[in-house]
């Protein structure tokens, strides 16, 4: 499976060239997005998730259009994580529409025009690599000769409330891997990837899912079935461990999250492989986070001459109770960029992994 073509938008910057070079550069902004977002005529589907989705799409309306002049419109599938959907509109509009978990990948359908498999995958936030092992799915079993697969969510009281009554919502910037760390900060923003069997691109060498069955929202502590989600991806690519040259970490600065992911980390790892969390600087955008994450991680791969790494920006004082995985430094590049890693790990302890390469 080919990543084609892909876009997004975060804090960083409302286009990915933007919002890689500000995270390359660690640059510190607020969780929210500030460009302004295109308004959606039909009433059912205006809402702030689906603005951000319609963003990413103007962003590479003309490959969207060369895909359904390649494939047809009904043969091309479309796949949205989402967590939040629409339930500040509907909390204030009481429309019923506006909090449908499906309303982000129907519209997507709907505006383009497309007539073949859609759905939105919501999985916490797992969701936006679980988008991409549906995808992966619909190309294997011949459902779809292409997949619109990505995902969105906007800043919301819900979650926001949610995350507070845990206590793991903090007012200062995240600070994962750190003893000192606490809490995470919600972001907003979205990303989408066009996928086809074939052609030029990064490729999708494979995914690794598993569940902890351990606690509603809180990790297994082991990482035992988080690392054993990395070894199926792993497995399925055909790769060895020492052949990722960089992780991109779940890495919320959470307590419970940086102890479980550190342990799963070492127990495949080791402390040989650069790992980072870009959420410090995006913030953690829930359905849309792994989405925005392997948007930055294509990025590092196709248009990244250096070979930089995403810096980890935290306060330096590393956790000492935890196993010591690499961490990367502003400014680090690599000698060999080739396989990324990128993980995902949600509430009821749903776990999943990505592997990408040239």
């Amino acid at each position: 499976m080919i990543i084609t073509d892909f876009s997004a938008i975060c804090n960083l910057g409302d286009n990915i060239c933007e919002i890689f070079q500000n995270a390359t550069n660690g640059k510190l902004r607020n969780f929210s997005i500030n460009s302004p977002l295109p308004e959606i005529k039909n009433e059912k589907y205006n809402i702030r998730c689906n603005q951000i989705l319609l963003h990413c799409v103007n962003q590479i309306k003309n490959s969207i259009n060369d895909l359904i002049q390649k494939y047809g419109k009904n043969r091309i599938g479309i796949v949205i994580a989402t967590a939040n959907t629409g339930i500040d509109e509907f909390l204030d509009t009481n429309n019923p529409e506006h909090s449908k978990i499906s309303n982000p990948a129907e519209f997507l359908e709907d505006y383009l025009g497309c007539n073949n498999f859609y759905a939105s995958v919501s999985t916490a936030c797992s969701s936006g690599i679980k988008a991409f092992s549906t995808a992966e799915k619909l190309l294997e079993n011949g459902v779809c000769d292409a997949v619109i697969a990505g995902g969105c969510d906007g800043m919301s009281r819900l979650p926001l409330a949610g995350f507070a009554s845990l206590e793991v919502l903090i007012k200062e910037r995240s600070n994962p891997m750190s003893k000192n760390r606490h809490g995470m900060n919600i972001g907003e923003g979205g990303a989408i990837f066009l996928l086809e069997k074939d052609g030029q691109g990064v490729k999708i060498l494979s995914t690794g899912e598993t569940s902890d069955a351990y606690h509603a929202s809180t990790p297994n502590p082991t990482g035992t079935e988080a690392a054993n989600a990395i070894k199926i991806a792993l497995k399925k690519a055909n790769l060895k461990p020492e052949d990722i040259d960089y992780i991109n970490l779940h890495g919320t600065g959470t307590l419970a999250n940086d102890l479980m992911e550190a342990n799963a980390i070492f127990q495949v790892f080791g402390d040989k492989v650069p790992t980072s969390s870009t959420k410090p600087l995006t913030g953690h955008c829930l359905g849309a986070a792994a989405s925005i994450e392997i948007a930055l991680c294509c990025q590092m791969l196709k248009n990244n001459p250096q070979n930089l790494l995403l810096p980890h920006i935290f306060d330096g004082e590393y956790d000492d109770e935890l196993p010591k995985i690499k961490l990367v430094q502003k400014g680090e590049k690599t000698d060999k960029l080739q396989h990324i890693m990128c993980n995902a790990f949600g509430f009821g302890g749903t776990n999943a992994v990505i592997i990408i390469g040239k």
